[in-house]
């Protein structure tokens, strides 16, 4: 006389190895989103399918463009915050401080002089400025997540990275102020994260 139990325990060895399967493959996509990188912002498989504001027809886009990932133009002050970011970029790269003024907020214009700003953009070219998130911060402000490419004579870098080439990531405080979106001071903490090119 044979046993059951085998062929039973058979019986659900197959669903239960389905069940397993399934929770790992989607453990590890939890993991992967979780986990990404702020530079491969999710869903995307090239720079192009993440990047498409402004138009991107395959040419170079001019050094104080602004691109923003699908998430961050999908947020109501995409296109504030694009402005608000190409004037930034546009002023340090034309050297232009009283343009500079126009992006920045009362406080923070506060904390550099016209000589102190000058002196630290002197040989600074910003680009390939990526915004990949547009968060509500405190008090109705606004917290850009954005990337961005400086080229600069190597003293001129950051005293922990005197490099040529740096790609940042920070985030951006942005306030409303005189009826205009404004970049605020950055907030204290861990600083903005950097790496060399």
């Amino acid at each position: 006389m044979t046993s059951p139990a085998p062929s039973s325990r058979q019986r659900w060895l197959v669903p239960v190895v389905v069940v397993v399967l399934s929770v790992t493959v989607g453990a590890g996509l939890l993991a992967r989103e979780l986990y990404r990188r702020p530079d491969q912002p999710a869903g995307e498989s090239t720079a192009a399918s993440a990047t498409p504001s402004p138009a991107s027809s395959g040419a170079t886009a001019a050094p104080g463009a602004v691109r923003m990932t699908d998430d961050a133009k999908n947020h109501p002050q995409a296109d504030a915050v694009r402005r608000l970011l190409e004037t930034y970029f546009q002023a340090i790269n034309d050297k232009q401080y009283s343009l500079w003024l126009q992006a920045v907020s009362g406080k923070r214009a506060a904390q550099q002089s016209a000589g102190e700003w000058k002196a630290g953009v002197k040989s600074t070219t910003d680009t390939d400025a990526l915004v990949y998130r547009i968060e509500r911060g405190a008090n109705a402000s606004l917290r850009v997540l954005v990337g961005f490419t400086s080229r600069q004579s190597p003293q001129d870098g950051p005293k922990d990275l005197q490099e040529d080439c740096i790609k940042w990531r920070l985030v951006l405080p942005v306030i409303a102020e005189r009826g205009a979106l404004k970049i605020d001071t950055v907030d204290p903490g861990p600083g903005p994260e950097h790496e060399k090119c």
